[in-house]
């Protein structure tokens, strides 16, 4: 099979959560370049609104569906929307996540909860609907769930306190390794991308406190990540190029966690 062919998405169905904006945009952006049917999720109406237009401007059609993650009994009619509108799930993207800054000792507890609840349990329902609907019938299917490197190394360099959002990226780590295992039988792959410092709206505070160059001089590369460059990474684990790479989670950092 040539290359062209292993990594087309025509005739398949993408969703992306948290897609109205920054790294889940981006990603958005490729899987409807290689050929997938895009379905993206956000809190915010004019955001969803924004990122429609912006996609339509690059020729991408996709269907825009307002939900909460963070409120669990929205995800399965999300996912029922999106299967009813444009077919069986074949790509999931757990991208939408938050974070919360404090020491641990000064951490509120409705603060973790939040953290927990969005950037796991939130990843383990939307992907037990989209499995046990989609993909473990057909025996076919890639999810993709974005950690990040404070996941593999649980700290930051700039040091700032994030203990819920270091914990729970953990556990995505983990959770992609599980779950790979465990659906390796259907021929499902299930990988993540630990994104080093990308600059969005979650990054705010870093920004502020670093400054432009101060972000870039954490990575040898000494650059900030930017809006191209997790479409490679996002291609490979999103298409059959990936066929025999499974439980794999990519620093796309810059080589920041390589010193």
């Amino acid at each position: 099979m040539s290359l062209t062919a292993l990594q087309s998405l025509k005739g398949r169905v993408a969703l992306v959560t948290g897609g109205s904006r920054g790294l889940g945009l981006q990603m958005a952006e490729v899987l409807g370049e290689l050929g997938a049917k895009v379905a993206i999720t956000a809190r915010k109406k004019h955001e969803l609104d924004e990122a429609t237009a912006h996609l339509a401007s690059l020729g991408i059609e996709a269907l825009p569906i307002v939900c909460d993650m963070g409120n669990l009994d929205a995800i399965a009619p999300m996912v029922g929307q999106v299967i009813d509108t444009l077919g069986p799930i074949d790509v999931l993207v757990n991208n939408a996540g938050t974070s919360w800054g404090a020491p641990t000792i000064e951490h509120p507890l409705d603060g973790w909860n939040k953290v927990i609840t969005l950037n796991v349990t939130a990843i383990f329902v939307v992907t037990q609907e989209v499995g046990r609907r989609c993909m473990v019938p057909r025996k076919s299917g890639k999810v993709i769930n974005i950690a990040s490197i404070q996941g593999l190394t649980g700290t930051y360099p700039e040091g700032m306190p994030t203990l819920a959002y270091n914990a729970s990226k953990g556990a995505v780590v983990n959770m992609t390794r599980t779950l790979a295992a465990e659906w390796a039988p259907y021929g499902i792959n299930v990988n993540a991308i630990a994104p080093g410092y990308f600059p969005t709206k979650m990054t705010a505070a870093i920004d502020a406190a670093l400054g432009e160059e101060g972000a870039a001089a954490m990575a040898p590369m000494n650059r900030v990540g930017g809006p191209e460059d997790l479409k490679g990474v996002t291609a490979l684990f999103a298409t059959d190029a990936c066929a025999f790479i499974t439980g794999q989670t990519l620093a796309v950092d810059g080589g920041l966690t390589a010193v």
